[in-house]
């Protein structure tokens, strides 16, 4: 049992050292090699692991968002919060993690870019990604309009409205090089008092 653990430990060691390496290198200046002396280890040692440095940065990614999935779904599920301040608190947790890690977002979007040019469909590989969160502030604005605590408003436009703000965020933080989005936190909080029944 213990040589699982031991294993399933060494590869979010690896996980989370790659990350670091993607976001000093780049997406397609990372090398296995520097991975793997990073994480101490021989590149050999690395093909245990994972089998291409493509597999390293998705599952690297997917461990990043699996914390901020379990933050937000405390947030959720928090009972004594009305939607409103679930809203603010799920969507808050969310710019700052956005803004913690905007160097990151600038070498997820070089990788869906070169992803992309080689003919890859980009729009769904990001959907997939997204649609855990997508959910949860549906989930919260329909239990806010079942409780009475928010307007009886169409809920796919309510999700397709706060997305946007996180994609507005993102676009300032990567393309714009923004180092704070405060006007993005202004206008969430400005549509979710719009939403309050």
């Amino acid at each position: 049992m213990s040589i699982i653990v031991e294993h399933e430990k060494r590869r979010k060691e690896i996980l989370e050292r790659a990350l670091d390496v993607f976001v000093e290198e780049g997406f397609e200046d990372t090398t296995f090699q520097k991975i793997a002396d990073r994480c101490g280890i021989t590149r050999t040692t690395l093909y245990l692991y994972f089998k291409n440095k493509r597999e390293i940065f998705n599952f690297s990614i997917k461990q990043l968002l699996s914390s901020v999935e379990e933050d937000l779904k405390r947030v959720r599920q928090d009972g004594s919060l009305p939607a409103a301040d679930k809203l603010k608190q799920v969507l808050g947790l969310i710019m700052d993690r956005l803004q913690e890690n905007r160097r990151l977002l600038s070498v997820v979007l070089n990788y869906l870019l070169y992803l992309s040019k080689s003919g890859t469909d980009t729009d769904y590989r990001v959907r997939r990604r997204t649609i855990r969160l997508r959910h949860i502030l549906a989930t919260i604005v329909i239990e806010g309009i079942r409780r009475g605590e928010l307007k009886p408003v169409n809920v796919k436009t309510a999700d397709d409205m706060l997305y946007g703000l996180i994609e507005a965020a993102i676009f300032r933080l990567v393309v714009l090089r923004r180092t704070s989005i405060d006007e993005i936190r202004h206008s969430i909080n400005l549509a979710i008092e719009n939403l309050r029944a």
